[in-house]
């Protein structure tokens, strides 16, 4: 399945799945007298948008480049992935803010019926599924906008979770429960929204890929034919992709055909085994030449 296919097929699960969830979640809060359960119906539908925005973010990221764009586009998928956490964020804080409401304001809550209950654990069973669905392609794509596209999903099941308490309690004559769980569960979703618009924002701004990959990328290049050892190694995120900035020490007594050759065999040994890396550019110096005033 090409990766094109994968995506219309995430989008349209996401979509009509949320629909789905949503109308059944607002018919069993309306006619079982559940707030809690029609304010998780207006997260389900909620989420339709965010895989709106993940499905346009990753269609976009993946152009071509172009002369207006020689580095291509995957940045879009970065700016789609802060979208979402600033959305999940906004979904976190309208359900904390219900909650504090309700508490502040301890207004009679009436007894839901048990069909709200028996649609919040539908709603968990469902966006459970969807979330480890939407999560295993976006891992297989390394697409940060349907990793966070997924954890909306499950921040949904949570929301399902905290419904299904309340709802519970409250039929068992704990009213105050409801608010209290979805103080909780908004706390867990602002921490999902944080680390999702975090990593957005460090692939934005060319960050690097850190010590750990730095030196596991050295190591890789240091056993290659030909290169005596690194001089400098530097790695920036641009979205999804990583660029590689890097400069090798060979022998000095080889001829310059040579020592492309050893340059070319890295670009592209690298570039096979991190298939996350869009582009090498590799410098190279003579082996004895300790400092960097005279580069060949």
């Amino acid at each position: 399945m090409s990766e094109k296919q994968i995506v219309k097929k995430l989008s349209l699960v996401g979509i009509l799945g949320n629909i789905f969830l949503a109308g059944f979640k607002l018919f069993a809060g309306i006619i079982g007298k559940s707030g809690a359960m029609v304010s998780d119906a207006v997260h389900s539908l909620s989420d339709v948008f965010a895989t709106f925005v993940a499905f346009l973010g990753v269609l976009l990221s993946k152009q071509p480049e172009d002369e207006e764009h020689p580095y291509g586009h995957e940045r879009l998928e970065c700016i789609a992935s802060l979208i979402l956490g600033l959305i999940l964020a906004g979904t976190g804080l309208g359900i904390g803010y219900s909650g504090v409401h309700k508490l502040l304001v301890r207004e009679e809550i009436e007894v839901p019926t048990l069909l709200p209950l028996i649609a919040a654990v539908i709603s968990i069973v469902v966006k459970e599924a969807m979330f480890w669905y939407t999560m295993h392609y976006a891992k297989k794509m390394n697409s940060s906008a349907f990793k966070a596209d997924a954890w909306h999903h499950r921040s949904d099941a949570l929301s399902s979770v905290g419904s299904f308490i309340g709802i519970g309690l409250a039929k068992l004559g704990f009213p105050i429960m409801d608010p209290i769980a979805s103080l909780v569960i908004c706390l867990f979703i602002l921490k999902v929204a944080f680390d999702i618009s975090k990593d957005a924002l460090d692939r934005m701004v060319d960050s690097s890929c850190g010590e750990e990959v730095e030196q596991d990328i050295r190591n890789f290049v240091e056993e290659q034919p030909g290169v005596e050892h690194v001089d400098l190694l530097h790695t920036r995120k641009f979205g999804n992709k990583i660029y590689i900035d890097l400069e090798i020490a060979v022998k000095r007594d080889i001829s310059l055909v040579n020592a492309h050759e050893i340059a070319e065999s890295v670009h592209h040994n690298v570039e096979q085994k991190y298939p996350d890396v869009k582009h090498v550019m590799i410098h190279v110096n003579p082996e004895e030449e300790k400092n960097h005033e005279g580069k060949a």
